[in-house]
């Protein structure tokens, strides 16, 4: 989320006066470490972000307490590929805590932030219900129609950045795990799908690397543009989510971002990924090249309300071993998701993913090296209620369209398949910029 201390443009407030909506009359405002625009790693939301956490000060340091929970209950009876009606509904919580902590240092800022979930404990079955979505491993195969729960540890990394010249800033980004230039914000630190607590069928095209055991970035930036590279282990994780997936820095990535204006964030990206996706076993992992951009939109309404709308679009391409052969592969997904937030208590929210899936990574074992277009349509509403000692807990529900071509409509319950979800949730309260 926009909070997030990515390291990356919190002279924004040193600068520039505060974006509107992140200031409430009659407090006084004062430099922050933190910026609104700051996401995942050192990706960028818009200026006009608003920001979630709970803030304090411990001596010199500013420290943000941030994190997500949901409980959820799925129900996409579509699936055809496992036998048994209790295979299509589950119950599971998808969650993440972060502790951020950030302070000045000589004539530059140092900062260091730790995330982690406890997903490997309460996602079972392999993942949650997502049909559709692909990507890692679970019980010695790939995984499908579920998305994958996250690591324990899903970031333990430091920062520092410092003046260069002017306006212009130097950065530069390490962890045991964490996240590289490449792609847009992260899923989970979108607000146009923080509401959400289903991952985008289109996560591997985009995202997928925002958990990396290994990385290094280092990148200059301006009040209006960023130009970073990263060197990084590019593997995803394995199936054991309690341990430290360290390996070479055999990985490259670069990404352009520029906000036009304090709505508006642009970027562009590409990356080299080594042995990134696993394969049927025994086949060796998969090396890919990647190039996402998008375009992400927020508007603050009247009474804190928001507006956020991000349009991604993801190409994967890279040799696909098939057993008894190897051939080049080129994939693309489109994404576009939405929220609307009203008085901080009513949010609706919506996606749409269109992705071309190969026949291996649905199980569709005749037809391994077929590239099928998929596609899923979301839509959800959630209550928050009252905040109680910063945190706001939630009600609220979806639906879906899962549609697939002709020659997967047997496995899936015909050629468009319905789903839905019921969840509570609980986030941190929004605040005014420190």
């Amino acid at each position: 989320m926009a909070l997030l201390i990515a390291s990356s443009q919190a002279q924004a407030q040193d600068q520039q006066s505060p974006p509107a909506g992140h200031q409430h009359t009659g407090h006084p405002v004062h430099e922050s470490l933190f910026s609104p625009r700051e996401a995942s790693g050192t990706s960028w939301l818009p200026d006009e972000s608003p920001m979630y956490g709970v803030p304090f000060t411990w001596g010199s340091w500013e420290v943000m307490l941030h994190g997500s929970g949901f409980v959820q209950y799925i129900n996409e009876p579509g699936d055809r590929h496992r036998t048994g009606g209790a295979a299509n509904q589950q119950v599971s919580s998808v969650n993440w805590a972060m502790l951020m902590a950030k302070r000045r240092l000589g004539t530059g800022r140092f900062g260091f932030r730790l995330m982690g979930s406890v997903e490997p404990w309460t996602v079972t079955d392999c993942g949650f219900l997502n049909l559709l979505a692909t990507g890692e491993m679970c019980e010695g195969d790939t995984i499908h129609d579920r998305q994958h729960p996250h690591d324990l540890f899903m970031e333990l990394a430091a920062e520092y950045d410092r003046p260069v010249r002017g306006s212009m800033r130097w950065q530069v980004y390490a962890g045991f795990a964490g996240e590289p230039a490449l792609g847009p914000p992260a899923f989970p630190h979108r607000i146009s799908a923080m509401p959400n607590p289903v991952a985008p069928i289109s996560h591997h095209w985009l995202d997928s690397s925002h958990i990396t055991f290994g990385v290094v970035t280092t990148g200059l930036y301006d009040r209006r543009w960023k130009a970073e590279m990263s060197v990084f282990n590019g593997r995803e994780p394995d199936e054991d989510r309690a341990d430290l997936d360290l390996g070479a820095l055999d990985s490259v990535s670069g990404r352009l971002t520029f906000l036009p204006t304090p709505r508006l964030a642009l970027q562009i990206s590409a990356g080299r990924l080594t042995e990134a996706e696993a394969e049927f076993p025994p086949e060796p992992r998969r090396d890919l090249n990647r190039l996402t951009a998008s375009a992400t939109y927020h508007r603050s309404l009247s009474n804190d309300g928001i507006w956020a709308t991000t349009v991604a679009y993801g190409l994967n391409a890279g040799p696909e071993v098939i057993p008894g052969d190897e051939v080049d592969l080129v994939t693309h997904a489109v994404l576009a998701e939405t929220s609307v937030t009203l008085r901080e208590r009513h949010t609706g929210f919506g996606r749409i993913e269109i992705a071309g899936k190969p026949g291996h990574d649905l199980h569709i074992h005749e037809a391994p090296a077929t590239i099928f277009t998929v596609a899923k349509l979301q839509a959800g509403y959630v209550r928050y209620f009252q905040s109680w000692k910063g945190i706001v807990p939630g009600l609220g529900g979806s639906v879906s369209l899962n549609i697939v071509p002709e020659y997967l409509a047997t496995r899936y319950s015909g050629r468009v398949s319905p789903g839905f979800g019921l969840f509570v949730t609980v986030r941190p309260a929004r605040h005014a910029t420190m």
